[in-house]
């Protein structure tokens, strides 16, 4: 068996050529070598989001509204068929478990049955697996529940905290300084994970699951890892902290508030909102809305440690381990990652995280990139072109990538000695 530093130093050796040799790619997508994309499906809209991929190769697309699209691909993976079907409609969970899908809203989870392997879309009408999520905002923000199976019935769903920020008293007025309080109420039946059973029609939440972590501010990347058998999440780490408190927390420190990775157990706690992680110190600090300055670090064995951090506002979005035996060794087991970016140019591209069997996680590298047609090194604000969103694994291993800005579909396969330029 290989050791963890040989697989990492496998994959190194497969990121360094990529920067040597860069096939020419659809929409100047830079790959490393031996890794083709191709557009599978172009011009679905800006609400598509996840993508699940069906065991005879069927992709399926969430969407913020209007349902969910189906594509059939025909044998050169190009979209031949493009469906809608169903008010189903939030965009944030979707994925198959045991031949049905799965796809979630604000407040409920809903199973598709298919009546054969043929069957496109499912006359069957869906089934609710689970119902009364809190959906409500007091922002504007759409309710985020991303959703994973662990392959022996287990059904996992994550809540954002429903402020985005902060923990405040109702009654703060506008403008006011925020006042934080605790505990806060909104980590009782939010901000966190829950366990439900994913062939179990009729479950209410939160009283017929099983609370698994607290302390989740946002989460939009949740998935279940085969090879170390562990449920993975990714929280976007906190906004506003130095417009808040500009005299506790300089643009610096904000600069390295980061988006975070953990593995996620039993009492696991991700520290919103009474802590945040500082990616380049490597620490966690306690939030000046409950008496930190910047510096204060958050108590030991009491929070979650991230198995890996991002830099920040590079907002990873889509989350998959590599399964499939159509990529090189080196990749197996690891973690595909989508940084959707936000503010400023960070992000915008899917980074590979490679992991060894005991859950270590090795730095992120750059897997594929190009998505934006900006140099993210110039100062100029421009909208990117595209922004990676969704990830899916199909049958025969291939890497499928959505796009939220138009609507694209791309499709990454390997074939061992393929030479840089076709």
């Amino acid at each position: 068996m290989k050791t963890f530093s040989g697989v990492i130093g496998s994959f190194l050796l497969l990121g360094l050529a990529s920067w040597l040799a860069l096939a020419e790619e659809p929409d100047g997508l830079t790959l490393p070598p031996g890794f083709h994309a191709t557009v599978v499906a172009e011009g679905l809209g800006p609400t598509v989001r996840h993508l699940a991929v069906r065991q005879n190769g069927d992709v399926y697309v969430s969407t913020l509204s209007g349902g969910i699209i189906v594509l059939h691909l025909d044998a050169n993976h190009k979209a031949d068929q493009v469906q809608h079907f169903s008010a189903v409609e939030g965009g944030t969970g979707i994925g198959f478990y045991d031949g049905a899908l799965y796809a979630t809203t604000g407040s409920r989870v809903y199973r598709f049955t298919f009546s054969s392997s043929n069957e496109l879309v499912p006359e069957s009408k869906p089934e609710v697996i689970v119902d009364g999520m809190p959906e409500t905002h007091p922002g504007f923000r759409r309710a985020n529940r991303p959703l994973a199976f662990d392959g022996k019935g287990d059904l996992f769903i994550s809540l954002d905290d429903g402020v985005n920020d902060f923990c405040v008293k109702p009654d703060t007025p506008d403008g006011a300084p925020p006042v934080e309080v605790k505990p806060c109420p909104y980590l009782v039946n939010r901000a966190g994970i829950w366990r439900f059973h994913a062939n179990k029609v009729g479950q209410k939440f939160p009283a017929d699951g099983e609370q698994l972590a607290t302390g989740v501010r946002d989460m939009t990347a949740l998935a279940w890892s085969p090879a170390d058998r562990s449920l993975y999440g990714i929280m976007h780490g906190r906004d506003n902290m130095h417009k808040t408190w500009p005299n506790l927390i300089s643009i610096e420190d904000e600069s390295q508030i980061a988006d975070e990775m953990d593995r996620v157990a039993k009492g696991t706690d991700f520290g919103w909102p009474y802590t945040y992680y500082d990616g380049v110190r490597k620490v966690r600090l306690v939030s000046p809305g409950y008496g930190g300055d910047g510096k204060a670090v958050a108590p030991a064995g009491v929070y979650s440690t991230p198995v890996v951090s991002f830099t920040p506002r590079s907002a990873p979005v889509g989350l998959v381990f590599y399964a499939g035996d159509n990529f090189p060794a080196a990749y197996r087991g690891g973690a595909f990652i989508a940084l959707h970016g936000t503010r400023g140019k960070n992000g915008y591209d899917v980074v590979f995280v490679p992991f060894n069997r005991q859950g270590a996680g090795g730095p992120p590298t750059v897997f594929a990139n190009g998505f934006t047609a900006f140099d993210s090194s110039a100062n100029t604000s421009v909208s990117a072109r595209y922004r990676p969103l969704g990830l899916a694994v199909g049958p025969d291993g291939a890497l499928y990538i959505s796009d939220s800005q138009k609507g694209r579909i791309w499709r990454v396969a390997y074939r061992a000695g393929r030479s840089s330029v076709e």
